[in-house]
């Protein structure tokens, strides 16, 4: 068997990617999550040292439903890249979080195929970003031609806490059917200084606003997800040491 080759930046994929530290992983073996017709299955990715790196691809039968949340932090660099596709029907929500500091890269890669009608899908992203680090979401909404009836959504926000920090973002609508309903939507910016000046003239302590208005910011990736307290605490624990 022939190695398969390490992806280069001609790869829109990994346009961004640390490839010097994705080498030594490379290549990265593909999970496979399998949701049969009318099932629901549901999934929590802590991004870990023990697999930085990870690669799902994920298939929903008719009327099948999945939620995927991740928190993507804590590591000099973390990648996550999903292909999902989705029968008739079907629905899939995605809430991610992705908080880096220091030299950190930190990707989530996503292609979403709506193959058949009626399909919903939702995707949630949003990025805190401190000091060097750098965050990526590339993520693709295809809908084949014959999938009428697709709801589709992204919603992609970035923080940066620094000017030296890089966010990353776009989200890719390919659409070959007529009768569809899709969106997304994508910003990058700081924290609101007039906010925060009002939060200083009732006495909140600055390094305190600011926890409050990114753990609000980051809150809207994890509502809804059955540990949404143990995601949004840990992904407190991890704020505390960027702000």
């Amino acid at each position: 068997m022939t190695a398969l080759a390490l992806p280069t930046r001609r790869d829109e994929d990994f346009r961004y990617a640390d490839l010097e530290a994705l080498a030594p992983l490379w290549p990265v073996l593909v999970e496979t999550i399998e949701v049969a017709a009318g099932g629901s299955g549901a999934l929590t990715i802590v991004a870990s040292a023990d697999a930085p790196v990870r690669s799902l691809s994920i298939t929903l039968g008719a009327g099948a439903a999945f939620d995927l949340r991740i928190l993507n932090a804590g590591l000099a660099y973390g990648r996550i890249a999903l292909s999902v596709r989705l029968d008739d029907g079907a629905d899939f929500t995605l809430g991610a979080a992705q908080l880096g500091s220091a030299s950190e890269t930190l990707e989530i890669v996503t292609t979403v195929t709506h193959g058949a009608p009626n399909a919903t899908s939702r995707q949630t992203v949003r990025s805190v970003l401190a000091g060097h680090a750098t965050g990526t979401y590339l993520g693709k909404v295809a809908v084949a031609r014959g999938a009428d009836g697709t709801d589709a959504a992204q919603s992609v926000r970035a923080m940066l806490l620094d000017r030296t920090a890089t966010a990353n973002a776009k989200p890719e609508l390919e659409i070959f059917a007529d009768d569809v309903k899709c969106a997304h939507g994508c910003a990058v910016g700081e924290l609101d200084a007039q906010a925060l000046f009002y939060m200083a003239s009732r006495g909140v302590p600055p390094a305190q606003a600011k926890r409050l208005m990114l753990q609000a910011f980051i809150a809207e990736a994890f509502v809804g997800a059955a540990d949404e307290d143990a995601l949004t605490a840990a992904a407190l624990e991890r704020l505390e040491t960027l702000v």
